[in-house]
């Protein structure tokens, strides 16, 4: 497939594999895009620990409290999949540089915000811009890096800085908040986005777009995004009203009709926004279920532990943030293991083997006890998992966007961060039900009953994504092998 810089890699004559040479240029590429990313990755926890500060600062009403993380879960998760179609009808770099304008301006309205209108606002456009520049950016990563070791070492990268994102916002949000104020966990974003925005330009150059580029299926897109928007608000409910109430019930309908709808009007457009000819790839339908699973279990797995480490153990919100160091640590190590496990093993064995890993790993957890003397158990399990899930997500990016021509990258990216952000949105609302519904009681004891309750569906659930991927991925070819054929999509 053509390459974005002719840098990235040498061609051999008649061989047809790849030389990956990581140049000075592509460095510098692939430091502009992870900045970006992780960035992104930050905000999803950041604000978690400021919300009963960013409360009392505002006057928002207690009930209304979680409207400043869905807001942006909403819009992260419903517009994902129609940016990654339009960055690649109308440029990814386009689409990329636009994002991150709106997100600058969005964390300085966040920043200065003296009410809860103008916070949700700011809300609102943060999760918009995170909707447009994830795909973007990772479709131009895919992109200026060839298939093989050199994009596996850059997807790995990308997704151990991700998932330590996460970790560092939980960080970095109790430290901000401590020390100066709530409003720099929107400051901060302001100058790492002006810093890729004034250099981005002359080093990312745009991806080449189809002389006969068809037209944005506006009906698929409104459909998709007002069912995923349902979809995602319907999971956002549960966790307050239960899975059973109106509130959790009238939206995911609402959101599953909305999807057969656009599944039927995609049978039926010449351009459809997601070719179903993409969708019944095993590699993307597949990777994307094993995907899903990832994040869904770990992000919900550091809310569990959340709670065990405050409610438990009796931990203060800085301290059990910081606890989850040694998991971001698992996760980065996972993040640079996966490139080589992928071109030594395959991405399959890979998604498998990370997979078993990070579900013993959650299994060792129901061993945890009422006092502080099993924090050890915790710090070893949470490493463990950390290496076993990034292993799994690198695997699932790998897979999910191999095989297809650059032109598919926008929508193949769109739908992998569709589905890391419907995991993350999804994962927690579930195991805390699942949790509430075993507790006994409400106290320490009671509820270490219903967190290990929720840690066993947690593991259990990571089975079933490893046994998904056992029996669905076994015509999967890795492009990693050295000397291996293109991956041949089943």
């Amino acid at each position: 497939m053509p390459l974005t810089d002719t840098e990235a890699a040498d061609t051999s004559a008649g061989t047809g594999t790849s030389r990956a040479a990581l140049t000075p240029r592509l460095r510098l590429i692939l430091v502009l895009l992870l900045a970006a990313q992780f960035m992104l990755a930050v905000d999803f926890s950041i604000l978690n620990v400021a919300l009963p500060v960013i409360g009392e600062g505002l006057g928002f009403p207690l009930a209304h409290l979680q409207w400043i993380a869905t807001a942006f879960a909403l819009c992260a998760a419903g517009f994902t999949l129609v940016f990654g179609r339009v960055a690649d009808l109308f440029g990814r770099r386009r689409l990329f540089l636009g994002g991150l304008a709106v997100l600058a301006a969005a964390s300085l309205l966040g920043g200065l915000a003296q009410n809860p209108e103008s916070l949700i606002t700011a809300r609102i456009f943060q999760g918009l811009a995170t909707a447009a520049v994830t795909p973007a950016a990772l479709s131009l990563l895919t992109t200026s890096f060839p298939e093989g070791p050199l994009r596996e070492k850059a997807l790995g990268l990308n997704g151990a800085l991700m998932s330590a994102g996460f970790t560092t916002g939980a960080i970095l949000g109790g430290l901000l908040t401590d020390l100066l104020s709530w409003r720099w966990a929107f400051f901060i974003n302001v100058p790492v986005a002006l810093a890729v925005l004034l250099t981005a330009p002359t080093v990312i150059k745009e991806s080449p777009r189809s002389a006969d580029r068809p037209k944005l299926d506006l009906p698929g897109a409104v459909t998709v995004t007002l069912g995923l928007l349902a979809t995602v608000f319907g999971l956002t409910q549960a966790g307050d009203h239960g899975w059973t109430a109106g509130p959790t019930l009238l939206p995911l309908t609402a959101g599953a009709a909305l999807l057969l709808l656009f599944y039927g009007i995609e049978r039926r457009v010449s351009a459809p926004l997601i070719p179903l000819t993409v969708l019944g790839r095993r590699s993307v339908a597949w990777g994307n279920i094993a995907g899903l699973i990832a994040f869904l279990t770990e992000t919900s797995l550091v809310f569990l532990l959340t709670l065990y480490l405050q409610e438990v153990l009796g931990f203060s919100p800085l301290t059990a943030g910081l606890s989850f160091g040694v998991l971001g640590l698992g996760t980065v190590i996972g993040g640079s293991a996966a490139p080589k496990a992928i071109a030594r093993l395959g991405s399959r064995p890979t998604l498998i083997t990370g997979g078993l890993l990070q579900a013993l790993s959650t299994a060792a957890l129901l061993g945890l006890g009422p006092d502080r003397s099993w924090l050890w158990l915790l710090l070893l399990a949470t490493f463990a998992g950390g290496v076993g899930n990034m292993l799994v997500i690198v695997a699932f990016m790998v897979t999910a966007t191999s095989g297809l021509p650059d032109h598919e990258q926008g929508l193949a990216t769109g739908l992998a961060t569709m589905t890391q952000q419907i995991g993350i949105t999804m994962g927690t609302p579930i195991m805390s039900a699942i949790a509430t519904a075993a507790m006994p009681a409400t106290d320490a004891a009671g509820i270490l009953d219903g967190l290990k309750a929720a840690v066993a569906a947690n593991a259990a659930v990571v089975l079933l994504g490893v046994l998904t991927s056992v029996v669905f991925l076994r015509r999967i070819r890795s492009a990693a092998a050295p000397g291996s054929r293109r991956p041949r999509p089943s």
